[in-house]
């Protein structure tokens, strides 16, 4: 079975030519996108980016497995969320 994870940003993320800004949700996979979720599907627990807020039970298990877990992240202060 395929895991699925949605993750909320606290800072931009930038990958291949896709922007997203603190805020936005990233997905791993299409199944699991929701209107205005933006999918990475290189997304690991290797390759998670910094700033992220696991928003159900599999993201939870990837940013555990990440070098991010037991980080805690406050809530977005714009400094970091520009293009």
């Amino acid at each position: 079975m395929m895991e699925m994870a949605r993750f909320q940003l606290r800072q931009a993320f930038h990958f291949g030519s896709v922007k997203v800004r603190a805020g936005g949700v990233i997905v791993d996979t299409v199944a699991n996108q929701q209107p205005g979720d933006v999918v990475f599907a290189g997304m690991s627990a290797a390759t998670l980016p910094a700033g992220v807020v696991a928003l159900d039970g599999s993201a939870t298990t990837m940013l555990n497995a990440s070098r991010w877990a037991g980080i805690g992240f406050g809530a977005p202060s714009g400094r970091d969320s520009t293009d």
